[in-house]
């Protein structure tokens, strides 16, 4: 299988679509204007404020860039291509972190996964050398499971943990958000290394408004309650880290698929990446969008400390471009 990946099709194109409200410059001449639509499916856009609303109506800035892939082999290297990085994935297999693990294996990175049930791991990504992929069994939600050995030789880690907002199927087996989103963190973050380089934690939009509509209903049963504090405790911890906010996840998750499918998912017309700070942004984004917004900010120096809210909207992107994801990280950041 690893012999493999390098034929395939990357994952998904990705766009720059930038809202003059959080964006100041473009990346090319070329631009296309045209207005903000959001998706009414979600409970997010349901009941949006009026601001929110005056806000969908407001024009969008697309650049005229075409791109096929996430990984374009025209593009300059993502600097994660090296053997000297070891990446430490939680959540592995789940929505956003089967992406964020098949990505990274296509790079050449090598990866160590913490998960529940190694043999998903097969399942998903196939069997490869330990020096590529190594998978340990471990729960974060029992503290007893980690040992600081799991960590030897770790420089990131990424966090995609994560369970459903209200009560599902999911929650079985004391799968909380509770759980999951806090003590589950809270003994990961406990046992990293302070030598690390860095730690993404995957969140959500709304953790600072969980008292406010419609953040109060997603927050129903705690999650966003939860997160915020899994977001605090790795913000105290003194390693370096990176936080980012999705909206409402689309596209996957591809559990019942292979490596072969992850690589080869796109997120349709939603390519376009819309960043900003401040738990403003309301709205849907792509799976694959926010794992490689996890990847890209791993090296990206300004991204540390800080906390981004994300989207995607329909356009074309920066794929795994790095200097075009510096150019959002960057414009979005408040000042």
């Amino acid at each position: 299988m690893a012999s493999k990946l390098s034929s395939l099709t990357p994952i998904t194109d990705l766009t720059i679509h930038r809202s003059p409200k959080f964006h100041t410059q473009f990346l090319q001449t070329s631009v296309v204007f045209r207005s903000f639509s959001s998706s009414s499916s979600s409970l997010h856009t349901k009941l949006l404020s009026s601001e929110l609303n005056s806000r969908r109506n407001s024009f969008v800035c697309s650049s005229s860039l075409k791109q096929e892939t996430v990984q374009n082999p025209t593009e300059s290297p993502s600097p994660l291509t090296s053997s000297n990085k070891l990446v430490l994935v939680t959540g592995g297999t789940g929505g956003v972190g089967q992406l964020v693990v098949a990505s990274l294996l296509n790079r050449n990175v090598r990866l160590r996964l913490l998960l529940r049930d190694p043999e998903k791991a097969k399942t998903l990504f196939g069997e490869h050398e330990e020096e590529k992929l190594q998978v340990m069994k471990c729960d974060t939600r029992n503290a007893g499971d980690l040992d600081p050995s799991m960590f030897e030789g770790v420089t990131h880690v990424i966090c995609c943990t994560g369970t459903t907002a209200f009560p599902s199927r999911r929650w079985d087996g004391d799968n909380t958000p509770e759980r999951v989103d806090w003590e589950g963190v809270r003994n990961l973050v406990s046992t990293l290394p302070r030598s690390l380089s860095r730690i993404i934690l995957v969140s959500s939009v709304g953790v600072t408004k969980s008292n406010e509509l419609p953040w109060s209903i997603m927050n129903l049963f705690g999650v966003l309650k939860y997160k915020k504090m899994g977001e605090d405790f790795v913000r105290n911890s003194g390693i370096p880290y990176t936080i980012i906010r999705p909206g409402r996840l689309t596209d996957g998750p591809y559990t019942s698929y292979d490596l072969n499918t992850l690589l080869k998912a796109t997120a349709g017309e939603r390519r376009a990446v819309l960043i900003g700070q401040g738990d403003k942004l309301v709205g849907e984004v792509s799976r694959l969008v926010v794992a490689e917004a996890c990847i890209q900010a791993l090296d990206i120096d300004f991204t540390e400390g800080q906390i981004y809210e994300i989207n995607s909207v329909p356009g074309d992107g920066p794929g795994s471009n790095t200097e075009k994801w510096k150019e959002l990280f960057k414009a979005a950041q408040i000042q």
